[in-house]
């Protein structure tokens, strides 16, 4: 992974800090925090990528004309001088009114540069040369990121930025560097200085061209051909001396321009509530209102992506005439021994609901009962159903899984070519095509998941999905990638 990617994953994440509360907010649909917990990790990650991404960091070559008594005026230059090494024993984090501010306190650093003197008299020329090697001791860098949401993207800016060097001390190599270590001596403002420019100008760059990235990043994240999601800024950020919240958008969007979305959605959520990762002591919260799901659900209706055939099944003889004599009797009677085939055709959007218990879908479907006869598909009756089913949600390693049981079944005759039918008994066969073959087959899809985007190399570990309020709140660590299923859990009152 290349460190400027890698920088790329971990601002965010300082940038979305909050306390362990997560909430969506009025415009927002999915909402980002993290605790101290999760700040403390990803400013040790930012820090340490940081000083992997400097180093070697190259100062610029000093000058100096030095008058020594009896000998005269000496030049004396310091060149390749290189910081090769640097140690940030402690730091902290603090978001506030200004931005995210991160300090590192006594910093330790090593560097080496190569030192020559000459000087001339009207008898002879003289000439040295060595390499030194420079302790910093007492270094302490400070960086405040300035944060706003400039047109629905996310805009950095370094507020303030500086070095502080408290002690040097210069051991020189080479020549007769015993002879010279007093000279030298002369230049240590002249490296504090450098040392102390240098990295103040380059924390400064690192943040201008971070914030040029995130320029580039889409407003938008295609899935597939037919939906994408919207990730907006709609809210924040908003800092205080404890937190800082992002909401985004969140919604899913027809990719189609001619496609006209059917829906509308709204967010009137309180400001606080029970449902939170208070708790948990996790470093990250997501909170995915039900909106988030429901306009999927429009997406893919509007889309015409809602419509089945069926007409293959492992149990094969539930679409055969002779299955239903008892149930449909006139069915038989009119289409003896022939193959049958159901087109389920679905009405409106699911509707999806988050509520304590896991999550509720609702479709409202057409059931069309067709008769295979001669090679001709011929519709013999229509029923409108309701379908209400249940799941839950779970997490292994980077995908997203989980699994749904129906809760409830309600099934009328819309009409009829084969007479009336008995709907209690119509009803007890197509529930049980659904809870022993469809459901199954969903299931099996669920379990295999949907892949969470890629962290380069970092992952949700240990999370809790709680249900609580219209949301799902997933509260999780980050870790470096490795298998652990995740469970669901329950948010009661």
């Amino acid at each position: 992974m290349s460190r400027r990617v890698f920088i790329i994953f971990v601002i965010p994440l300082l940038l979305i800090s909050s306390s362990t509360h997560v909430e969506s907010g009025e415009d927002g649909y999915i909402s980002f925090g993290i605790s101290e917990k999760g700040l403390e990790f990803a400013k040790d990650l930012l820090i340490n990528t940081a000083i992997s991404s400097l180093i070697p960091l190259q100062l610029p070559k000093i000058e100096q004309n030095v008058q020594i008594p009896l000998v005269g005026k000496v030049r004396m230059v310091l060149s390749d001088i290189v910081i090769y090494q640097v140690n940030v024993p402690t730091s902290i984090v603090q978001p506030g009114e200004m931005g995210v501010t991160i300090v590192a306190s006594g910093a330790t650093a090593n560097l080496s540069f190569e030192w020559s003197y000459s000087y001339s008299t009207w008898l002879f020329e003289f000439s040295d040369s060595g390499v030194a090697y420079v302790q910093v001791e007492g270094m302490e860098i400070g960086m405040t990121l300035g944060l706003k949401n400039q047109q629905g993207t996310l805009r950095l800016s370094p507020e303030d930025c500086g070095c502080y060097v408290s002690y040097i001390s210069i051991k020189l190599d080479g020549g007769a560097s015993w002879l010279y270590q007093g000279i030298v001596d002369y230049f240590e403002d002249d490296i504090v200085s450098a040392v102390e420019d240098t990295i103040t100008n380059k924390v400064t760059d690192a943040v201008i061209k971070l914030d040029s990235v995130f320029q580039t990043f889409p407003k938008e994240i295609s899935f597939g051909n037919i939906t994408a999601l919207n990730v907006t800024i709609t809210e924040g950020p908003t800092m205080t001396t404890t937190s800082l919240l992002i909401g985004i958008n969140g919604l899913f969007t027809q990719i189609d321009p001619k496609a006209t979305l059917v829906g509308h959605y709204t967010n009137n959520l309180p400001s606080t509530g029970t449902g939170s990762c208070s708790n948990s002591e996790k470093m990250v919260g997501i909170s995915v209102h039900e909106n988030v799901l429901n306009s999927a659900s429009t997406v893919y209706f509007n889309s015409k992506k809602m419509y089945w055939v069926v007409d293959n099944l492992p149990d094969q003889k539930i679409l055969n005439t002779a299955e239903w004599r008892f149930i449909i009797p006139k069915l038989y009677k009119e289409y003896p021994n022939d193959d049958m085939s159901f087109n389920f055709t679905v009405l409106s959007p699911p509707l999806i609901q988050i509520q304590n218990q896991g999550i509720v879908a609702t479709v409202n479907s057409d059931v069309f009962i067709n008769v295979v006869d001669a090679g001709e598909v011929i519709p013999v009756a229509c029923i409108s159903m309701e379908i209400e089913a249940s799941g839950f949600a779970g997490i292994i390693s980077t995908t997203l899984n989980g699994g749904i049981s129906l809760s409830k079944l309600t099934m009328s005759l819309k009409w009829s070519k084969i007479g009336t039918l008995h709907m209690l008994l119509v009803q007890s066969v197509m529930s049980r095509l659904l809870k022993s073959i469809i459901v199954p087959v969903v299931n099996l899809r669920l379990r295999v998941g949907y892949s969470l985007p890629d962290f380069h190399g970092y992952e949700l570990q240990n999370a809790s999905i709680i249900y609580h309020d219209s949301k799902i709140l997933v509260c999780s660590d980050i870790a470096r990638a490795y298998d652990d299923y995740i469970p669901h859990r329950f948010y009661y009152e």
